[in-house]
């Protein structure tokens, strides 16, 4: 499976967690979970372990916190658009 068919069933483990979020907030959630995975372990300077554990890491986080994902809140720039369509600010 490459990655973007990995992002692809993250997020349908996203949406069955959250039925609130759109299939393109769920697949940008992932893409942001992976992303910020991959550049935590970069700026510690650890060796990256490859993708299963970046697919790992996300199923944790989508378990974790998947269910609430549609009512964070944020001032961070980055991560604004996941709101954008939701009047939550």
């Amino acid at each position: 499976m490459n990655r973007t068919e990995q992002y692809e069933r993250l997020a349908e483990i996203l949406k069955q967690k959250n039925d609130v979020l759109s299939e393109l907030e769920a697949l940008t959630w992932v893409e942001v979970l992976w992303e910020d995975f991959e550049t935590t372990l970069a700026r510690a300077g650890e060796p990256y372990p490859g993708e299963a554990k970046s697919f790992q890491y996300v199923v944790q986080q989508i378990d974790a916190y998947g269910p609430q994902l549609h009512l964070f809140q944020t001032k961070n720039e980055k991560f604004k658009h996941l709101m954008s369509q939701r009047d939550i600010h």
